[in-house]
C-alpha cells in the first residue's frame, strides 16, 4: 500500500517548496546607516493613519495630508509604495495638500487611472499636480492623455516614453516568474536591487532599507507582476510638442533601470518639458538625493 503512494511524494515536495512563505523584515531592521534620524522619520511618518478605498474589487491604500489650496499627487514605481514619498510629503504639506497611493495588483493603466481618479473624487479634489517616478511617471503620462482636465502640472521622474523594448527585454523573465513561488520571485527582485539599483543610488542606507523591505513581504508577487503589465501597457499619449501643461523631466545619468536611449526618447517626445538631470543618483533620487530633488521640485511648482 505504501509503495502505491510513493509517487505522491514529489508532488507534496513541490507543493511544500511552493508554499514556503516570504520572510518578513521591516525597513527599521534593514537600515544600516549611522544617521538614525532618517529611519526614525520614516517610522514616525508611518504612524499617520492611511485610508482605504474599495474599488474594482481591490483595496486602494492611500494617504492625504495638508490643507493647501493646491494638491500634489505622488505616484510610485514598480517596487514602491505610498510611503516612498514620505520626505516629499513632509516637505510640501505645510503649503500643499499631498496625496500618495499604493497600487493594488491592477494590471492595466485604465484601471489604475480609474482607481486614482475615484480616490480624488472621494477626497473632493479636482485637479492636481502629478509627480510620478518610473512606472508612476509612465502613469502620469497616461493621466495627462486620459484626464487632461485633472492635471495642472506634471513631473515625469526617472521614467520612459511608450516603447516596446522593456517588454522585449523582460517578457521571458515575467512569463517564468508567473509560475514561480512568491519567495523565489522576491529573492530575484531583491538580488537585482542589491546588484544594480542600490549601488547606483550611492548605496544609500535609506533607499536600500525601503527597497529591500518591499521584497520582504510589503509587496506581493501579484502586485509586482501586475505593475510590470502596466509598464508595458499602451495608450495614445498627448502631443508632447504642443501641450500647454507645464512639464518637468527628472532623470539620472546613471539610472540602471531606464536606459539612456529611453531617456533621450522621452526628452525628444516632450519637447516643452524642463529637464533636471541628477548626477550619479540612480533610479530613486527622491530617496537618496532628497534635498536636491525637493529644491528642484519646489522651483517647478512655483513657476
Amino acid at each position: 500500500m505504501k509503495k502505491r503512494f510513493l509517487w505522491l511524494l514529489p508532488i507534496f515536495l513541490i507543493i511544500a517548496i511552493y508554499l514556503i512563505p516570504v520572510p518578513k523584515k521591516d525597513a527599521i531592521d534593514l537600515y544600516d546607516g549611522s544617521d538614525k534620524h532618517l529611519i526614525d522619520g520614516l517610522v514616525k511618518f508611518r504612524e499617520r493613519p492611511t485610508k482605504t478605498l474599495r474599488q474594482q474589487d481591490y483595496d486602494w491604500r492611500y494617504l492625504v495630508l495638508g490643507n493647501g489650496p493646491k494638491t500634489i499627487l505622488f505616484l510610485h514605481g514598480m517596487t514602491g509604495g505610498y510611503d516612498f514619498w514620505w520626505q516629499q510629503m513632509n516637505e510640501f504639506l505645510p503649503n500643499y495638500r499631498v496625496v500618495s497611493v499604493t497600487y493594488p495588483p491592477v494590471d492595466n493603466l485604465s484601471d489604475l487611472g480609474r482607481g486614482i481618479t475615484t480616490i480624488l473624487d472621494k477626497e473632493k479634489i479636482g485637479s492636481v499636480i502629478v509627480v510620478g517616478s518610473s512606472l508612476g511617471g509612465y502613469l502620469t503620462q497616461y493621466l495627462l492623455a486620459t484626464y487632461p482636465q485633472r492635471v495642472e502640472k506634471a513631473v515625469l521622474g526617472n521614467t520612459f516614453p511608450q516603447n516596446d523594448s522593456l517588454e522585449e527585454k523582460n517578457k521571458t523573465k515575467i512569463a517564468i516568474a508567473s509560475w514561480l513561488p512568491e519567495w523565489l520571485v522576491m529573492n530575484s527582485v531583491r538580488q537585482n536591487l542589491v546588484d544594480q539599483v542600490v549601488p547606483a543610488s550611492e548605496n544609500n542606507p535609506l533607499a536600500k532599507a525601503q527597497l529591500l523591505e518591499n521584497t520582504y513581504g510589503r509587496m506581493s508577487k501579484a502586485q509586482f507582476i501586475a505593475r510590470y503589465h502596466c509598464v508595458i501597457d499602451k495608450f495614445q499619449p498627448i502631443d508632447g510638442k504642443q501641450t500647454t501643461v507645464p512639464l518637468l523631466i527628472f532623470e539620472s545619468d546613471n539610472d540602471p533601470l531606464v536606459s539612456s536611449d529611453l531617456r533621450t526618447k522621452l526628452k525628444q517626445y516632450y519637447t516643452t518639458a524642463q529637464i533636471h538631470t541628477f548626477h550619479n543618483k540612480g533610479h530613486f533620487p527622491y530617496l537618496n538625493a532628497t534635498s536636491e530633488y525637493n529644491t528642484a521640485l519646489r522651483a517647478f511648482l512655483l513657476k
